[in-house]
């Protein structure tokens, strides 16, 4: 799934070889938290939102129903979180 998360995310930032991807394994929910610079935030988050949430639309229909939930977070190099799933786990 993570290679899924790194396809995506790649067609849309511009600066690649700065992307990080921190993956959290917790009791039912896998959280991948992917880290981007400033200038490519905009980019990967989309106009109100768009990408990220269809980013997340993929994942989830990508995931079995049996496995546990991904959860995405798109951060700032900074540690800000800028777009998250509201974790309900």
């Amino acid at each position: 799934m993570l290679d899924l998360i790194k396809y995506v995310v790649g067609q849309f930032a511009e600066d690649k070889e700065n992307v990080e991807y921190v993956v959290k394994e917790k009791d039912r929910v896998i959280e991948v938290s992917v880290i981007l610079s400033a200038s490519d935030m905009g980019k990967v988050i989309g106009k109100q939102g768009k990408i990220a949430k269809a980013l997340r639309t993929i994942v989830r229909a990508a995931t079995p129903a049996s496995s546990k939930k991904y959860v995405i977070e798109i951060c700032e190099k900074n540690g800000a979180v800028v777009d998250g799933d509201a974790l309900d786990a």
